[in-house]
């Protein structure tokens, strides 16, 4: 596992990583498990999982993610308060000084790629000081498994990820003692600060976001799976609303579960992994991604287990409610290796109503499927970020507006056009409350979720009768397979009838209150007029 080529020296050195102790490169999942036990980064779990602790950041920490502001990003980037600048000289001093932490130090490198489409696949290297973090990348990323092609590749980007190292705040231009760095001309990401792995894969899948619009490529926070037909559909969303639950169905093939291009060939993984949410995971209701926890191979962050009998506790929230497992997608039996498939025959947009108005499922014309992708409203759920504690009403702009780079419109425009062109079906699911909002009603069954996706996909949702509905126009199906009929209409849900109409109009205003973000020249009138039909001021 140690250097053994000079040219694989010199690329070290030319990012300014000497003087170093032991360099891996490529280490296997068992190297870096032996590792992993003899530093003491992690513990190996009953049935063969790796345990690890990520310490204070158990979440994203959105607010400590900058790009360097300079003559490649300045006019490109979606400047804004997620998409925070830094001065070039204050990045080239952070740098200079992680560079004279990492002398004397071992490290660890995954040479890979980000993206199962040669054609738009971006290569990557991934420098960590923790063999856990490195065997993440190597779960989470596409493995390159000729040895030829591992020996002669280039990185076009890499990561140096030193959970270890800290910023100063005041002199480094940070908002914290973390830090997320991403420089598009110098082609690097620092990580420190944090050991939340999370941050790792999101740098790339911001990278992606940058570039491949440039290549009439949508980027898309989404999972995405295949039917017995070979029918492809893509679940947008943000952590927490169902994106990793849903698409591993066992009746269809999973593609990926959180990261996808849309080409012109079709839709491929950038990832070669899945980063699950484990919390209260049930073996009946999810148990694909619950058996991954009991592999070889899978990294659990933040997950409880026994000291003595080492058996993990799934239902144990204790350090966060935002455990979470990292597994190479072969751990699912019935993925798709390729990581590929065909343009989508259903586009679902996944949102979790924290206000229990919506209902559990609607159809959505291309014009609404647009306002709500522009829209993203959605609930942040505890633990995926620091500060949330419970459900937190948001619009997150694209279903992840924390990775988008370029402004909301290009990719807006790219999905609709996508849609249009290959005829898409559009849905939106309520993966959230019913009955009431978070706190007094109850969370959507997901048995009757399950059911509801699979007779849209199916077409069992073609000829039954819609109703549209009558606050936020959307066309809802009034009967569905395995689904009680009266929890379609949300209203027949809430005791308080008069509660729903006031909470819902409230919903619809904020709607129509976010949109305004966006200017009456930047969005067509046919995606302004999709939008909630009642409002009245919040």
């Amino acid at each position: 596992m140690t250097v053994i080529s000079h040219g694989k020296n010199e690329s070290l050195e030319k990012l300014g990583l000497k003087n170093l102790g032991n360099v891996y490169w490529n280490p296997t999942t068992a190297q870096l498990y032996e590792q992993i036990v003899r530093r003491r980064e992690g513990v190996l779990a009953h049935l063969g999982p790796i345990v690890v602790r990520t310490g204070h950041h158990t979440g994203r920490s959105p607010n400590d993610r900058f790009f360097v502001k300079d003559d490649v990003s300045r006019d490109i980037l979606w400047w804004g308060p997620g998409n925070l600048p830094i001065d070039e000289s204050k990045f080239e001093t952070l740098r200079r000084r992680l560079q004279a932490y990492i002398q004397g130090k071992d490290i660890f490198i995954q040479d890979c790629y980000a993206g199962a489409d040669p054609q738009y696949r971006l290569p990557i290297r991934v420098i960590t000081e923790t063999a856990w973090h490195n065997l993440f990348a190597r779960n989470m990323f596409r493995r390159i498994k000729d040895t030829r092609e591992l020996v002669n590749h280039h990185p076009e980007f890499s990561i140096i990820n030193m959970p270890h190292f800290h910023a100063y705040p005041d002199a480094d231009g940070t908002s914290s003692e973390a830090f997320i760095i991403i420089s598009f001309r110098e082609k690097i990401v620092l990580i420190g600060g944090t050991a939340y792995a999370g941050e790792i894969k999101k740098s790339i899948f911001t990278i992606k976001n940058a570039l491949l619009p440039q290549k009439n490529v949508l980027p898309m926070h989404c999972s995405a799976n295949i039917g017995p037909d070979g029918d492809t559909a893509l679940f947008f969303g943000l952590s927490g609303t169902g994106k990793t639950t849903l698409s591993a169905d066992q009746n269809r093939l999973l593609i990926g579960d959180d990261e996808h291009g849309w080409s012109e060939n079709g839709i491929f993984n950038f990832e070669g992994g899945c980063y699950a949410k484990v919390i209260r995971l049930s073996a009946e209701n999810e148990p694909d991604i619950y058996q991954t926890t009991r592999r070889f191979g899978t990294i659990l962050e933040n997950v409880a287990y026994d000291e003595d009998s080492r058996r993990i506790d799934l239902d144990d929230n204790s350090l966060t409610e935002n455990t979470r497992a990292a597994y190479p997608i072969s751990h699912i039996a019935s993925a798709v290796r390729e990581g590929r498939g065909d343009h989508p025959k259903n586009v679902v947009m996944l949102t979790l109503d924290a206000f229990g108005v919506l209902p559990p499922i609607s159809k959505l014309t291309p014009e609404q499927a647009g306002y709500q992708f522009l829209s993203g409203y959605t609930a942040k759920v505890a633990g995926t970020e620091v500060g949330i504690s419970e459900p937190k009403a948001t619009f997150s702009t694209c279903f992840g507006a924390p990775f988008m780079a370029l402004p909301a419109q290009i990719y807006s425009k790219l999905l609709r056009k996508k849609i249009k062109k290959y005829g898409a079906n559009c849905w939106l699911i309520n993966t959230g409350w019913t009955g009431g909002p978070h706190g007094e009603g109850q969370r959507m069954s997901l048995p009757h979720t399950r059911a509801m996706v699979r007779a849209a996909l199916s077409g069992q949702l073609n000829n039954v009768p819609y109703e549209t509905d009558p606050i936020f126009g959307m066309h809802v199906p009034q009967a569905c397979p395995d689904v009680p009929p009266e929890i379609l209409n949300p209203r027949n849900t809430w005791k308080n009838k008069d509660a729903y109409d006031e909470k819902a109009r409230d919903l619809a205003a904020r709607f129509h209150e976010n949109f305004k973000r966006f200017g009456t020249d930047d969005v067509p009138d046919e995606i302004k007029n999709a939008g909630p039909i009642v409002a009245k001021s919040v």
